[in-house]
């Protein structure tokens, strides 16, 4: 208690409350108070480049230049653009082929992975090294073994007489798309085969054994107890592989910068070819920004089948 003296008069007044003390008593409060340091990170290295980025594609700003309000311009001229359409297919095909063969290699790995095998600890772990490689550091040896002079490919496929000379890989358009699809696919499918194995073992074995006893074979105890249970992991890892592919940057720009002839480029590389080494940053924004619906459709869908599948 505090005291004011005051002629003739003694006021008592109570002390201020601890209003921290009961703010962190708050769970709602206390809540948010956490989640502060995330918000920030998020806001200012994923809303606001994502905003600005918005902002860019709708002026007509390049390096040096801050540019004025044009509207959906940008969007109209890279779809009127060749270069961009190619590059739209390319980035539709890359995704689909490395994510079919991710997914399927990958569930194989798994299957196999969960038999019990000696040293399966150490294949486990092995297996993982294409993952958690620097994918920029993998890319250059892949860089090297596709090398037409000195790769290990064109070397071993001579010298058992396959062929007469050295193939360029990376300089035909077809073996450059074929090649990169090949690198994406070495490096994700760890990914998958991980993620689905941790999910294979949290199905109780008591379920195979009554199959077993039920008459059901290998295919049918798959098809009708493994992949139901596994197919929440599943849609996600998937969701999530189908996004950072879609996305793919550093793979592709260290093996082929997009060539030849631009053959090899995906959103990602023809965005920053353009808004980055051309200058023209509201085009590359613009073709950066061309991924945003595909990805919110493909995410939207999945949501809604995951909780169509929750309810049910």
């Amino acid at each position: 208690m505090s005291t004011q003296v005051t002629p003739g008069v003694v006021v008592s007044r109570p002390i201020p409350t601890r209003r921290l003390s009961d703010l962190l008593e708050r769970e709602g409060s206390l809540g948010l108070i956490l989640m502060a340091p995330a918000i920030s990170i998020l806001a200012l290295f994923i809303a606001y480049p994502f905003l600005l980025g918005i902002w860019y594609s709708l002026i007509n700003a390049r390096i040096g230049v801050p540019g004025t309000f044009v509207g959906l311009d940008n969007f109209i001229a890279n779809a009127q653009n060749g270069i961009f359409q190619q590059t739209l297919r390319n980035t539709f095909v890359y995704t689909g082929i490395t994510t079919v063969f991710k997914l399927t290699l990958g569930m194989a790995l798994a299957l196999l992975m969960n038999q019990h095998f000696p040293g399966k600890n150490l294949v486990r772990a092995g297996l993982l090294l294409p993952w958690i490689i620097p994918t920029a550091l993998s890319t250059l040896a892949w860089l090297w073994i596709f090398d037409s002079t000195y790769g290990i490919i064109s070397w071993v496929l001579k010298n058992v007489g396959l062929i007469q000379r050295n193939v360029a890989f990376l300089g035909d358009p077809t073996l450059a798309m074929g090649s990169v699809i090949a690198v994406n696919i070495w490096r994700g499918t760890p990914f998958f085969a991980i993620s689905l194995l941790a999910s294979l073992q949290t199905i109780p074995q008591d379920l195979y054994e009554a199959a077993a006893i039920d008459g059901a074979g290998a295919w049918d105890r798959f098809r009708r107890i493994t992949l139901p249970l596994m197919m929440p992991v599943l849609t996600i890892v998937t969701l999530f592989s189908i996004i950072w592919t879609f996305a793919d940057f550093q793979l592709v720009y260290v093996l082929t910068r997009g060539g030849p002839t631009n053959s090899t480029h995906l959103l990602a590389t023809l965005a920053y070819q353009i808004g980055m080494s051309a200058g023209e940053l509201s085009l590359g924004a613009a073709v950066s920004l061309w991924m945003f619906p595909f990805m919110a459709a493909l995410v939207i869908a999945v949501l809604w089948y995951q909780r169509r599948e929750t309810v049910q």
